[in-house]
């Protein structure tokens, strides 16, 4: 990857001398205060006039510079959870005269990636992997024999509702491995944190009877490393200590065998460097609590909407006004902001409805339900296998749930899909969000595999608007008492085409396509939103004496076999489109429909190919991946080249 290096940013004196955490140790601990405020000023620069993930990573600047200041990374493992958080660390790494070019397309990655530095030791940009992935290092170094290696795992008070990060909360405190856990606590993912535990960690920060005991607790600790050879029975002091002052909400993770510590302030830089000095020392798997404030350092995010600011797009960092460029035209809505409005709509009138969402209300416009009907929309936190299984036990009661979770999250239900839904035939509408390329966060969020994913999965409806209107339709379709299967939705991240898009609902004729526009030379068809991209194509063509048939297909399961039967008896030359993966998909589909029935013909499946796509513009990755408009038109041609050999391809507009 080349990367152009200089900004146009200035960074302060002391963040200027800092290339790598080799740099950062040569600082005394009187100056390391002075360097977080110089590191967080740095990613308020670069956001306000690049965009991308603010709140989180401002609120841990301190660890940041603690943690690198403390352990010997990168051969100290730390892992953090979810990327968001990771921008300090990245420009602390060796990447400050890069960073201009985060989420950019062919820039450095929004969240930490193996690839790209020796010191991002995981992949992490789905969230609640790093206690899993640290002690899974942990137990390799104890095996290898390197007993002084360091393992820390950042893990956010969101990311903890996870079920894998008790999973693995579970399995680290019988392995006695070499694990720090750090608990960054601001009770927020993206949206505010819910649930139980989010209650169980503010008991434990406003408890009276805690705070009383914790400095004695504290005084003990920072004795541990002036006792050398006894710090293991000082640590042991200390854990009956914690043991008999604390609350009993603490027993949470002393049952599961970890030394808590905690809480202490995250924004006190020199207080982090003392107590993980302390921790080091300590062996076994161990967390280390600490308050934050998303946001901190910033006027305006820490007084401000704290969703808002998890990522704001440009703003004016000396007013706080966000850039937002007002259209002089009337422009369609997102396609979020039609499934919000529209299962409110459709809620309205049938009571069985409800809605349920893993920790992205705002993202998925669920929060608009969650307003106007509190008690029929749940947000179950960052727990996907949770939030299908739930809406299965919805559906056992006659409810009719309409689970949304964007589609590159919903990998990580697949079983409860199978097993909890589609075996059992429950009928859950299955929205799923930022479905195709998703843009700047790249290939950990793409929605590629939905397609082929559900595909084979007996029992489902698998299904893809082109426009708002048949969103629309598909969701008022899916609702009706006659449909009796799980139903999936897929719709892009990002806006759609229709400005007056609230049109009365229709029935949709399950596995029926339709025919968009008769043509005579190919027959190109599509599933969802690049459909619209087609439509741009053929414009292009027509002009040119080129005359495509269009055919959207709307479902991929059960496929218009009745469509595909004129199709095949009709055209020779054939193109499928599809904002998926190319493998197993709706062409796949196509193709397995063709060789069933005997038909032959020259097809041509557009779509994401066999590899993983990086972060960009939506319009840069599908131009990429070959289905851009203009290469659509391209096809089309390519498709007709024995009989159109003149046609100058360099006339096709973008």
């Amino acid at each position: 990857m080349e990367i152009v290096k200089g900004s146009g940013f200035i960074p302060g004196d002391l963040l200027a001398k800092i290339n790598s955490p080799a740099d950062l140790k040569l600082l005394k601990e009187g100056q390391l205060q002075q360097l977080s405020n110089e590191l967080r000023q740095y990613i308020i620069d670069l956001v306000s006039v690049k965009g991308g993930h603010f709140g989180a990573s401002l609120g841990v600047v301190e660890l940041t510079v603690a943690l690198h200041y403390i352990f010997n990374t990168p051969y100290d493992q730390l892992v953090w959870d979810v990327g968001h958080q990771a921008y300090g660390h990245k420009i602390l790494t060796g990447r400050r005269d890069v960073f201009h070019t985060n989420r950019i397309y062919k820039g450095i990655s929004g969240f930490p990636k193996r690839s790209e530095s020796e010191y991002d030791t995981f992949g992490v940009g789905h969230s609640s992997t790093s206690i899993g992935a640290a002690l899974g290092m942990a137990v390799a170094s104890k095996f290898n024999k390197l007993n002084n290696k360091q393992h820390i795992a950042v893990i956010g008070d969101g990311s903890m509702t996870a079920g894998m990060a008790f999973e693995a909360l579970n399995h680290a405190g019988v392995e006695n491995a070499n694990l720090l856990v750090v608990l960054n606590d601001n009770c927020m993912s993206i949206d505010p944190n819910v649930g139980a535990l989010r209650d169980y960690l503010t008991d434990i920060t406003t408890s009276h009877t805690y705070n009383k005991t914790k400095d004695k607790v504290w005084e003990l600790l920072g004795k541990i490393s002036k006792f050398g050879p006894n710090a293991q029975e000082i640590a042991s002091k200390l854990e009956n200590a914690v043991k008999t002052s604390l609350l009993k909400q603490s027993n949470l993770f002393e049952s599961l065998k970890f030394r808590y510590f905690g809480p202490i302030d995250g924004h006190d830089v020199v207080r982090l460097t003392k107590v993980l000095a302390d921790l080091k020392d300590i062996p076994g798997p161990k967390i280390l609590h600490i308050l934050t404030k998303k946001g901190k350092g910033y006027k305006f995010s820490e007084e401000g909407n704290e969703t808002v600011w998890h990522a704001p797009g440009l703003f004016n960092k000396v007013t706080g006004e966000i850039i937002k460029v007002i259209p002089k035209t009337p422009q369609p809505p997102k396609y979020q902001d039609v499934f919000g409005h529209t299962i409110v709509e459709l809620a309205e009138k049938n009571l069985k409805i409800m809605g349920i969402t893993p920790a992205m209300p705002s993202g998925c416009s669920l929060n608009i339900m969650m307003k106007a009907m509190p008690d029929r929309a749940f947000d179950v936190g960052i727990a996907e296998q949770h939030a299908v299984t739930f809406s299965a036990g919805l559906a056992t009661q006659g409810l009719v749930p309409y689970c949304n979770i964007y589609s590159s999250f919903m990998q990580r239900a697949y079983d409860q899909v199978l097993h909890d839904v589609a075996l059992q035939n429950l009928k859950v509408i299955f929205c799923l969000d930022r479905g195709g390329l998703a843009g700047a966060d790249g290939p950990t969020h793409h929605g590629a595999f939905d397609f082929a994913y559900f595909r084979c999965v007996p029992n489902m409806i698998v299904s893809a608007p082109m426009n708002e209107e048949e969103l629309r339709n598909l969701m008022y379709t899916a609702q009706l008492d006659e449909i009796k299967s799980p139903f999936s939705i897929r719709y892009p991240r990002g806006n759609g085409v229709m400005v007056d898009w609230k049109t009365p609902f229709k029935k949709v004729e399950i596995g029926k396509g339709r025919k968009i526009k008769d043509g005579k030379d190919v027959a190109i068809l599509s599933i969802g939103h690049p459909g619209n991209f087609v439509t741009q194509a053929i414009e292009e063509l027509n002009l040119q004496g080129i005359s495509p048939a269009h055919y959207d297909m709307r479902f991929v399961k059960p496929i218009d076999e009745q469509l595909l039967h004129e199709v095949f008896s009709t055209y020779k030359k054939i193109i499928t489109i599809e904002d998926g993966c190319i493998m197993g998909g709706m062409g796949s589909a196509v193709l397995e429909f063709m060789a069933d029935n005997g038909y032959q013909a020259q097809l041509v499946r557009l779509g994401i190919p066999d590899k993983w796509i990086e972060h960009g513009e939506q319009t840069e990755l599908y131009e990429e991946c070959g289905f851009s408009p203009k290469q659509i038109a391209q096809a089309v041609i390519g498709s007709l080249k024995d009989k159109k050999t003149s046609t100058d391809i360099k006339q096709i507009k973008g």
